[in-house]
């Protein structure tokens, strides 16, 4: 799925005048892919309402598909219907004598490349995964050790990393596995979205440092007990928890997604950003996303925001102050949220974020290299941010680094900063697709191309 850029390079719109607009946002990337996991693994065909249409979502699809699950797309939603292959049946194509042999595309999706091998290691096939050269340095060592002391038989070189194969035999044993999954809540969420097909279900004991992103995990679970599925979660201290599925079925005929919150953020931040005001249309009652997070934030940085039945509302008053926040569990905000900060009146600092430095990008160090190319002051630190005001000015380019959240942020700045070029900002599709034409609509209203 390509964005609606014209070409690989953009140069951001800049914000004439107090930004007023009112935005609705494609379904979320995070609750889509959980939702086409499950429908696959369910007992029936699954409608999915509202579900994102961009790369992540496609590479999903894709794998599911080469997997043997049927998916007929319709411009408000999808219909899934599972395959055998996923309960052990996976049939043999014509002209093919053996074991079949499927390889799957991850790109640079990290759901695609931990959500999908506890459901490959279900079926009877070699299914190999392969994808960007980014998606090699992404944690999966964790989830591969986990899968094989479950019974799963993996080829991975030792690298712990892509490409590797997983040898399906047909079923999972299950049981308990204990792994560090500190780089990525999708390690565990992986796991558990699979775990309720194996024979013995699945005791998943996470053991290290606090799991990122636990927001994530709890969308996980309440997408599995919606579904039907027995999920238990228990917390043992600070840095040990452990979450147990039991055995049995998935009943998920209708599955309905929600606007993408972490999208909304940029839209949200250009209220502060310019003194304007800006509301989302469809903001959920009962977010299985961290609204109430991103309300905090927000409101911490300076903004004003009220939530009318389904619309929230957030303006600026053109003065954004500087925070110091924990971002562990809202990681993906990183970005934005650091834009707004080298807009502040004061210093922030974020904290609890260095696993981003394993994310799409390097977050860490692209956001300090990519945003002091502009002049601005922003600090890596062991485990975070440090950013101080400093004058912005345009005229260099700031490199996407293949990275969607970086082309969110680098908008926010060139709505007060001249001549924002961002390179290969065309990988903003990978979560949303229409992202430039949204954003010149609210930033150059006059200028809108489509209705």
């Amino acid at each position: 799925m390509t964005s609606d850029l014209a070409g690989h390079d953009w140069v951001t719109p800049r914000a004439r005048a107090p930004v007023r607009a009112v935005v609705r946002l494609p379904g979320s990337k995070s609750m889509t892919n959980r939702a086409l996991v499950l429908a696959a693994l369910s007992d029936g065909p699954v409608e999915i309402t509202g579900p994102l249409v961009a790369r992540d979502t496609a590479l999903m699809a894709g794998a599911l598909r080469a997997l043997g699950c049927r998916i007929t797309e319709t411009p408000r939603s999808w219909r899934v219907e599972p395959a055998s292959a996923v309960t052990g049946q996976h049939a043999v194509r014509p002209g093919q004598s053996g074991r079949p042999s499927i390889t799957i595309d991850v790109g640079n999706a990290g759901t695609v490349l931990r959500f999908i091998p506890p459901v490959a290691a279900l079926t009877s096939a070699d299914v190999t995964f392969r994808g960007d050269a980014r998606a090699s340095e992404r944690p999966i060592g964790p989830l591969l050790t986990a899968l094989r002391s479950m019974g799963v038989t993996i080829s991975d070189t030792g690298t712990g990393a892509l490409p590797f194969v997983v040898r399906g035999r047909g079923a999972v044993a299950g049981g308990t596995a204990t792994m560090d999954a500190s780089a990525s809540s999708q390690l565990v969420s992986g796991l558990l979205l699979a775990a309720t097909r194996f024979g013995a279900g699945a005791e998943i004991r996470h053991a290290g440092p606090p799991v990122p992103s636990q927001p994530h995990i709890d969308m996980t679970v309440r997408m599995l007990r919606a579904a039907g599925v027995d999920v238990r979660a228990d917390a043992d201290g600070v840095t040990r928890r452990t979450w147990r599925v039991m055995p049995g079925a998935i009943h998920a005929a209708q599955i309905d997604v929600e606007p993408d919150l972490s999208n909304a953020v940029p839209f949200l931040a250009a209220a502060l950003a310019t003194g304007g005001e800006v509301t989302v249309a469809g903001w959920p009652a009962d977010s299985l996303q961290p609204a109430v997070r991103i309300i905090e934030l927000l409101q911490s940085m300076g903004a004003d925001v009220r939530l009318a039945g389904d619309r929230l509302r957030v303006s600026g008053s053109g003065t954004i102050r500087g925070v110091g926040a924990d971002l562990s569990e809202v990681g993906e905000l990183t970005p934005v949220l650091t834009a707004l900060a080298a807009l502040a009146s004061t210093p922030s600092e974020f904290t609890g974020i260095g696993h981003l430095r394993r994310h799409e990008s390097d977050r860490l160090a692209a956001l300090a290299g990519e945003i002091g190319k502009l002049g601005g002051d922003v600090t890596e630190l062991a485990d975070g941010l440090r950013v101080r005001p400093a004058p912005l000015h345009g005229g260099a380019a700031f490199d996407s680094h293949d990275d969607h959240r970086l082309v969110m942020a680098a908008a926010v700045l060139g709505l007060v900063t001249d001549g924002v070029l961002v390179r290969n900002a065309a990988t903003v599709g990978k979560t949303f697709p229409e992202f430039s034409t949204c954003w010149t609509e609210i930033a150059t209203p006059t200028a809108r191309s489509a209705p």
